[in-house]
Order: C-alpha cells, then sequence, then structure tokens
C-alpha cells in the first residue's frame, strides 16, 4: 500500500500527489475515493499491461457497484434474529400447527380444518420480499415463510383462552421468483410491553415445516406508530388505544435494541379499504438463528 505522501500544488493552498488534488486532504491515500483512485490506475502503464485492460475493468465495475450500494443503501442487511415467542404454534412450544393440513395458504384470517373462527380488524396485506445474503442479495426464491400473530383481542389462536380452539391468523407460503410471500390478514392489537408487531420464521423449502429446528431466520415484523394509531381508533381496538400509549419502539422488548431499525415494514393505505405492509427480509444462512430469550410482557401475562 502506496505511502501518503503530499506535494504541494503551485498556488493550489492545500495537500496534493503527484500534481492532483487530494478530495479528502486529512486521510490516507488509500482513502481518497473511487475518482481518485481510477485516475491513479490510468497512471499505472505498467498495471495495465501486467493484467489488462478488461481486468481492470472488471475491478472498477466491482467498485462501482461497492460504492453505489454504500451510497444509495440498497444492500440489504440480516434481519435480526428474534424470539419466536411462547406461541409459535410450529411444535416447539406445544401444539403444532405446521403438521396440519391447509396451512399453506395466503388469506390467513380464519381458521381450518376443524376449526372454523374468523378474525375481525381491519385488512392488512403482508408482503416479505426474502434477500439470500449468502448469494449476493439475490431474491430467495422456494423459501417457504410461516408467518403468525395476534388477533385484534391480543388472543394468540391455539393458545389464548379466548382462542384455543381456533388456528387462524397463522399460514404459510412459498416464495415466488422474485422471493416475496403475501398474505391477507387483519391488523394486531398492540398488548402490554409489546409493539405491534407480526411474526413469522423462514425454511429452506415448504418440505421442511414440520420441523422448526430447520427455520433458517426467525424474526418479527414491527408496525408504524402512525397506521397503528389511525387503526386503533377503529371500532374493536380501543384496548390498543390505552396500551399503545404506553410504548415506543426503543421501548419495546424486542425492537427496543435498535428501535426496529431494519424490521420496520413500509405500510400504506386506510382504515376502510385496508393497509399493505411491505418489508426486505435479508437471510444469511452461512450464520445459524440465534433467537434471544423471550421478551416480557404479553397478552394475558405470557410472552409474544
Amino acid at each position: 500500500m502506496e505511502q501518503h505522501q503530499q506535494h504541494q500544488r503551485p498556488g493550489a493552498g492545500h495537500p496534493a500527489y503527484k500534481s492532483r488534488s487530494l478530495p479528502r486532504p486529512h486521510q490516507d491515500l488509500e482513502d481518497q475515493g473511487l475518482g481518485f483512485d481510477v485516475q491513479t490506475l490510468i497512471g499505472r502503464r505498467g498495471a495495465l499491461k501486467a493484467f489488462g485492460v478488461g481486468a481492470l475493468a472488471l475491478g472498477l465495475a466491482a467498485c462501482t457497484a461497492i460504492t453505489n450500494d454504500a451510497s444509495t443503501g440498497t444492500s440489504a442487511g440480516e434481519i435480526p434474529d428474534e424470539t419466536a415467542g411462547p406461541y409459535p404454534g410450529d411444535g416447539s412450544n406445544g401444539p403444532d400447527v405446521l403438521e396440519q393440513s391447509g396451512i399453506v395458504r395466503r388469506d390467513i384470517r380464519s381458521s381450518f380444518g376443524d376449526a372454523n373462527g374468523t378474525a375481525e380488524g381491519v385488512a392488512l396485506d403482508l408482503e416479505l420480499n426474502i434477500k439470500d445474503l449468502a448469494n449476493g442479495g439475490a431474491a430467495f426464491a422456494g423459501v417457504a415463510v410461516y408467518v403468525w400473530q395476534c388477533d385484534r383481542d391480543g388472543n394468540y389462536s391455539m393458545y389464548t383462552p379466548a382462542a384455543e380452539q381456533e388456528n387462524y391468523l397463522r399460514g404459510v407460503q412459498v416464495a415466488d421468483a422474485e422471493g416475496t410471500v403475501r398474505f391477507t390478514s387483519v391488523f394486531p392489537a398492540c398488548y402490554p410491553g409489546r409493539w405491534p408487531h407480526i411474526h413469522f420464521e423462514v425454511y429452506p423449502d415448504a418440505a421442511s415445516i414440520t420441523d422448526s429446528a430447520q427455520a433458517i431466520a426467525i424474526s418479527q415484523v414491527a408496525l408504524p406508530q402512525d397506521v397503528s394509531d389511525a387503526v386503533y381508533a377503529t371500532d374493536g381496538y380501543a384496548n390498543s388505544v390505552r396500551t399503545l400509549a404506553r410504548l415506543s419502539l426503543e421501548s419495546d422488548n424486542v425492537f427496543g435494541d435498535d428501535g426496529g431499525a431494519s424490521q420496520l415494514a413500509t405500510v400504506t393505505g386506510e382504515t376502510v379499504a385496508g393497509y399493505k405492509a411491505v418489508l426486505d427480509v435479508g437471510v444469511d444462512t452461512s450464520t445459524a438463528p440465534a433467537a434471544g430469550a423471550m421478551p416480557r410482557g404479553t397478552p394475558h401475562g405470557g410472552n409474544g
């Protein structure tokens, strides 16, 4: 690596290198930026002869791609690992809905099989775009995504007494060629200790969902405050108004470590026609899921 040798350009009044002004005079030579590096590379005729113009162009293209990602923030980071909570319904803590025929479905508002209840509330379409970080952030086609959430009263089907005979608000979808899964649901409640959220697990494929140990990512989606306020002003969500007023993303037991920075969905719509929530989910199969302990404060004294 070259030493940072500065030469004063005649009349310039600031540091220079080989008659070229340093864009970042207080940093080392290797930290002067892509444009300065390009000029330096072009000036090295020996390097061009040794590696060829094609190799140089390839290297510059890679540098440009990295620079664009850094400046635009388009590179998706890995979704934080989070607790599945005590109501996953995946067989790891009691009942296993993933063993039941009918769990692969888009509309999760109603129960299926022997149950027949339907969760009421403001409509919410959820779209998760799964990115394969071990493959350069490509669309993670073919992975299976299991989502679950509470209803507008804060009940989790299969667990809490008011909904333990139901299996609504649980479902699996397989990612399409774009790595996208979509679910039709209702906006969840806000209950003590927890910000409005939706749980999800990502599996390598549909055949893997019957074994919760095969999950390659476990996380949660956070919903924005302004949308939550609008929804909770409608009929049926009165308890959530009071609860949300006592919380923030920073004080939440799950999202509080970073304020849900990479888990906060982008939500559009309105209360009558319903909302659409979208989140990019980076999954890195080169790392093992490391979900934390169950959070405190959940509906009816549990964890969620």
